[in-house]
C-alpha cells in the first residue's frame, strides 16, 4: 500500500474518533449533561421546573431529572397543569433541594421525595394545595398524601374547585 493510500485511510478515521470523544464530553467545553438515574440521596439545586411533578436538579456536575414520589400534577394543557407548574417554580426553581431518591421509572427518571432547604416537602405541598393527586397506584402506603388529599378536596382548594377534576393518567389516556 503506498503512504498517500495510508494517509487517505488514517486520516478519515482520526477524525471520527476525534468526533466521537468530543460528542461525549471527552474534549472541548465542559456541557452539563443529565446523568444517570443516582441512588439514595442528593442534594443540589433545582435548575428547571418540566411541569409540577418534574423537575432538574443540579447534582455532581450533571443535570438528574426528577419525578415526585407519590403524586401526579395535572398535565401542561389540563385545567390546573400550568398553576401546578408555577407552584412548583415558586417553591423551588433556583433553590436549594434535597432528593431521597425512591425508584427510577421507565423514562430513566429518578423518582423521589423532594426537600426543601426550609425543610418542607415539595410532594406533600402539592397535593395539600390541591395542585397534585395522591397518585395510590404507585404510593399505597403515602397515607399522609392520601389525607392531605382529602383535606384539599373537603377545602374546594385549587383542582379541587372544579366540579368533576379529570386526573392525569386519564387525560393521558383520551389523548392517546
Amino acid at each position: 500500500m503506498s503512504r498517500s493510500r495510508s494517509k487517505n485511510i488514517i486520516l478519515p478515521i482520526i477524525i471520527l474518533v476525534v468526533a466521537l470523544i468530543y460528542s461525549r464530553g471527552g474534549i472541548g467545553p465542559r456541557n452539563v449533561r443529565q446523568s444517570a438515574s443516582p441512588k439514595g440521596s442528593i442534594s443540589g439545586k433545582c435548575v428547571a421546573v418540566s411541569d409540577g411533578d418534574t423537575i432538574r436538579v443540579l447534582y455532581a456536575n450533571s443535570e438528574v431529572k426528577v419525578r415526585l414520589f407519590g403524586i401526579d400534577c395535572p398535565e401542561k394543557k389540563q385545567a390546573f397543569g400550568s398553576a401546578a407548574k408555577k407552584f412548583t417554580s415558586e417553591m423551588v426553581f433556583g433553590e436549594d433541594v434535597n432528593v431521597d431518591v425512591r425508584d427510577t421509572d421507565r423514562y430513566g427518571r429518578s423518582v423521589g421525595w423532594v426537600t426543601t432547604s426550609d425543610g418542607r416537602a415539595l410532594n406533600e405541598e402539592l397535593v395539600r394545595a390541591g395542585m397534585a393527586w395522591w397518585y395510590s397506584e404507585y404510593a399505597p402506603y403515602e397515607t399522609q398524601l392520601a389525607s392531605l388529599e382529602k383535606q384539599a378536596r373537603a377545602a374546594r382548594r385549587g383542582l379541587w374547585s372544579d366540579k368533576n377534576p379529570t386526573p392525569p393518567w386519564e387525560f393521558r389516556s383520551m389523548q392517546r
